[in-house]
């Protein structure tokens, strides 16, 4: 069995941030590269599985692939994981602004990995986590997507407002990854 997985991302920080929540610890080594995988349509589940197919299919051994997506109750789990076009197109004053003239501003933060352990005929392992939370008025650094605008369920500070270890222990990303963990520990 591999002890290399790729990761499949282009984003530095979000590699950082996988690396640092799996600690030293991970029975497994992660490395990255960038794919240009489809964007796919459908549920968070359907994209996270198709994707990771297709990343096992462009690398030819275990991959991961992350999807995450942010849930507007309001707008009945609109953007979900098409945040990321979101976004790009309205910031997160936007995101923001798309719950005006509604009442429920609350939200879910949910990120899913899907593993493909590499070998043909395997089957796609899904990790997925959740944190409740609202869209507030973007506060703090604007260098990690819709970070400033979600605020985190009994916080009264964003996600970017957060000490990046506190994050690291309570979001959407951990709750994931720490399933994931798991599933490699047993």
């Amino acid at each position: 069995m591999s002890k290399t997985i790729t990761f499949v991302t282009g984003n530095a920080k979000k590699l950082e941030e996988v690396v640092q929540i799996l600690g030293g610890d991970f029975p497994r080594q992660l490395v990255s590269k960038k794919l240009d995988l489809p964007e796919l349509q459908g549920d968070i589940d359907d994209i996270s599985t198709l994707k990771a197919k297709e990343a096992y299919r462009q690398i030819g051994g275990p991959v991961i692939v992350e999807d995450t997506a942010l849930c507007f109750q309001s707008l009945k789990g609109l953007p979900g994981p098409y945040v990321k076009w979101f976004l790009e197109k309205l910031g997160p004053e936007g995101l923001h602004r798309m719950l005006h003239g509604y009442e429920d501003k609350s939200a879910r933060a949910v990120c899913t990995f899907a593993y493909h352990a590499g070998q043909d005929g395997d089957e796609v392992v899904l990790f997925q986590g959740v944190t409740e939370g609202c869209i507030v008025s973007p506060r703090g650094p604007r260098d990690f997507g819709w970070d400033p605008c979600f605020q985190p369920k009994g916080y009264d500070v964003t996600y970017a407002e957060m000490d990046k270890s506190e994050k690291n222990k309570i979001s959407h990303r951990y709750k994931a990854l720490d399933e994931m963990r798991r599933y490699f520990a047993r």
